[in-house]
């Protein structure tokens, strides 16, 4: 078998992302594929960690927006990425991966505390490690915790699965008619353009520490293999120049 593109990449699920179709909580269907999809990534010899979102269930912004205490709604939120978490890892121990969920808030009736070496060390021995709970502090999103996650236990990709966001583009491409997408994007000008495809804090923890960003659809075929192989898929984030994907192409990337 060839060598894995990556060694070591975290992998962010949003919690938009599990539901597919529904307008709430867990498809099973998405949860089966995204299931399938890290175990073949896994078997190919890449060792993965993941931070899952909570947003199919519980939104703390939205909540605090809505008169809920902001700390008080943050922590709910993180009890929704717990849910998720648990959730992910029986649908992965169902297949046969050997998985390993650590939480960030103290559960110790389901998940481990969050200790970086012990999840350095599930990963080595080839474990799928489940990152629950964010940060454990409010104001935090899950997108920073992915970025501070992967960081930490050496990452040298974070891999951003999205609910229909196929990737960055210069404009709202719900608002703006003709907006082009990037095929490449640097850090400072995603920064700059306050294109909120990922979280400011996230996104400067990762152009510190040179961490390359891919942002792309779930729902693709074979999305989250495709981008832990390497393939050009998405948007990805990183140094250098930003490449804006000509709209023809684009339009002919588009099925009919």
């Amino acid at each position: 078998m060839a060598e894995p593109t990556y060694k070591r990449i975290l992998l962010k699920i949003s919690g938009e992302a599990l539901m597919g179709d529904l307008p709430y909580g867990i498809n099973p269907k998405v949860l089966d594929s995204i299931s399938q999809q890290i175990k073949r990534v896994v078997s190919s010899g890449t060792e993965m960690a993941i931070v899952v979102g909570g947003g199919n269930i519980f939104r703390g912004a939205q909540a605090a927006a809505g008169g809920m205490d902001r700390a008080t709604a943050d922590y709910a939120g993180m009890l929704a990425t717990i849910i998720n978490a648990l959730s992910l890892q029986d649908s992965l121990e169902q297949i046969g991966v050997f998985v390993r969920t650590q939480s960030a808030i103290t559960v110790q009736s389901v998940a481990e505390p969050y200790i970086s070496r012990r999840a350095m060390r599930h990963l080595e021995k080839g474990r799928v490690v489940i990152f629950a709970a964010g940060t454990g502090n409010p104001y935090m999103t899950t997108d920073t915790a992915a970025a501070l996650r992967a960081i930490e236990i050496g990452a040298q990709v974070l891999l951003m699965a999205k609910n229909n966001i196929d990737g960055v583009y210069d404009a709202d491409p719900q608002k703006v008619t003709g907006a082009r997408k990037f095929e490449k994007i640097s850090y400072l000008d995603a920064l700059n353009r306050r294109l909120e495809v990922i979280d400011s804090t996230a996104l400067s923890l990762c152009m510190e520490n040179e961490l390359p960003v891919v942002v792309f659809d779930v729902a693709a075929v074979d999305s989250i293999v495709r981008a832990a192989h390497g393939e050009a898929i998405g948007t990805t984030i990183g140094s250098g120049e930003s490449q804006l994907r000509p709209l023809e192409a684009e339009k002919a990337a588009k099925p009919a």
